[in-house]
């Protein structure tokens, strides 16, 4: 009798591979100042390549995290259960530094290193990332008010990851999240109606309803209020110093499309204590220096989702055969695996980018500052919409296989849209570069003195700047067409660092496809004479 499961053509486990062996990134590193950090990087690497931390990942996603309001006794206790696989994830993340450890670390690039190992451990499992970027975002915040940062900065930093229900004086380590979107608001945040009571005794009682809480089992949380002087920030501990809970009350999690390894929340704050920061109605500006940190990291992970998809699907085609050849030697499918490497190196290359500005910025340089706020407006718009359509092809590459849970493929792309909506959907994130070039035109300067560096070198990337030059001339009826602005502003961004920096065959395909005639088509149009080996050779784990 022959035997009725032999298994042929099946493609082998992806793992055991160091996953810093990514080029692009590599490259970037060293660029933006933090080479020092690539043996820190191959460390984690190695990690986010096993099939342990693979495992961590399904585990967290599949044991979702439990809201338990009371204990048996009926007392409120407002506790996120989650499976020890998260705890491990976010254990690693803090040990390596993703969290707010950049602030107290005095080494040149420290935010591109930071930024590199995101990318990297977010392709493992993105969920947990939530609450690290916050807690990365937290600290320009909390700048503002300067007592409170004395104490939290250094335990936000720490890089020990000591979870549970304590004063938060009294850990190791802190974890920070953030509550600022109400019911009737959403983005439009200046319509909350939660209310900060000063106390008399230099703290307030906040009293309202928050839709969207990020991460509610994190030490302390930032929150936006109405207090006497308007719309203000303010610090609340889900612990307070004599022991007791703050009365920060979970009413529900949120049942998500994806990110189903992260709690968010609906939460009520009744009577809640809180600190302000900064002063009395400047909340937006305050809160807003967080905001730009977790946007950089939604375009962090948009790349990072980006790489592993392209990395899936390549490893993938390489071992897969199809009529007589394996899948990535069948021109069509190189053309999809070619066009997909190209938009991830792209990706990975402004994101990047952004840190080392975000580095530079954050040692004083104004150029940098400038450049950083409107290139990531645009970045965070563009980079992050094409996460799903970027996810989506990858997964088709892997056919039915793809669409099956235990290929990793659907989580992937269940996670693709959420970075697009965090911290600012597609219209915000382009209303804020209008915004930025109204208030602050020397951002514009700023942004195509930075495109200009790579004038001369390829004819499309110089008719690209040539027609964007002419749009930023005339901002008639901006705001109708921002979304087409900012997508070509970051496109250009993209060609520029490509042409500069990447590698030829990626710099030519990219410009070929991305800056002329129809831009808008789906992956796997790069005209013929695109070098596609070339391209695919940096998109194979152990590439560097």
């Amino acid at each position: 009798m022959p035997p009725t499961h032999e298994v042929t053509n099946q493609v082998p486990d992806p793992y055991g591979h160091d996953a810093a062996d990514d080029p692009a990134l590599l490259e970037a590193l060293h660029r933006e100042g933090a080479g020092w950090a690539e043996p820190e990087l191959h460390a984690l690497g190695v990690l986010a390549g096993s099939e342990r931390a693979a495992e961590w990942g399904r585990l967290a996603n599949e044991n979702r995290p439990v809201l338990r309001t009371h204990d048996r006794y009926g007392h409120r206790i407002d506790e996120v259960e989650f499976h020890p696989a998260w705890h491990e994830l976010m254990r690693t993340a803090v040990s390596h530094g993703l969290h707010a450890a950049p602030w107290r670390d005095g080494r040149p690039g420290a935010h591109t290193a930071r930024a590199a190992k995101f990318f990297l451990w977010g392709q493992v499992e993105a969920g947990h990332t939530c609450p690290v970027s916050m807690t990365y975002a937290s600290v320009p915040a909390l700048r503002a008010a300067p007592e409170l940062a004395a104490w939290l900065e250094p335990l936000l930093a720490s890089r020990e990851y000591d979870p549970g229900l304590r004063d938060p004086r009294t850990k190791r380590g802190l974890v920070a999240g953030m509550s600022m979107t109400e019911k009737q608001g959403g983005s439009d945040v200046r319509t909350n109606t939660t209310r900060a009571v000063p106390a008399g005794d230099g703290t307030y009682r906040l009293t309202g309803h928050k839709w969207f809480t990020s991460a509610p089992m994190s030490d302390v949380f930032l929150t936006l209020a109405q207090a006497p002087g308007g719309l203000s920030c303010l610090m609340l501990p889900r612990v307070l110093p004599d022991g007791s809970r703050n009365r920060i009350h979970l009413q529900r999690l949120k049942d998500k499309l994806g990110n189903h390894s992260n709690a968010s929340a609906e939460i009520e704050y009744d009577g809640a204590t809180g600190w302000l920061v900064g002063e009395e109605g400047r909340g937006v500006p305050t809160i807003i220096g967080m905001v730009n940190m977790t946007r950089l990291d939604c375009t962090i992970g948009a790349a990072s989702a980006m790489r592993y998809g392209t990395v899936r699907a390549v490893h993938h085609a390489a071992h897969r055969r199809a009529f007589g050849a394996a899948l990535l030697d069948q021109p069509l499918m190189r053309n999809v695996l070619a066009d997909l490497a190209v938009e991830s190196e792209a990706a990975t290359a402004v994101a990047m980018r952004l840190a080392g500005a975000t580095d530079r910025a954050a040692a004083g340089d104004e150029g940098e500052g400038l450049l950083r706020r409107l290139a990531l407006a645009v970045s965070k718009y563009w980079v992050c919409k094409r996460g799903p359509a970027h996810a989506a092809e990858a997964m088709e590459c892997l056919g039915g296989n793809g669409y099956v849970e235990e290929s990793g493929m659907p989580r992937l792309y269940r996670e693709a849209p959420l970075v697009s909506i965090w911290e600012g959907s597609g219209n915000v994130a382009a209303l804020d570069a209008l915004r930025a070039m109204g208030r602050r035109p020397e951002t514009v300067e700023a942004f195509l003195a930075e495109v200009g560096l790579a004038a001369g070198a390829d004819r499309r990337l110089d008719a690209a700047v040539d027609a964007l030059r002419k749009e930023l001339a005339d901002l008639t009826d901006a705001e109708y067409r921002t979304r087409r602005l900012a997508e070509s502003m970051v496109l250009v961004l993209q060609g520029s660092l490509l042409v500069r920096h990447g590698h030829p065959a990626v710099a030519d395909a990219f410009c070929a496809s991305r800056l002329g005639g129809d831009r808008g088509g789906a992956f796997g149009t790069l005209p013929p004479g695109a070098d596609t080996a070339a391209i695919l050779e940096r998109a194979r784990p152990g590439a560097a």
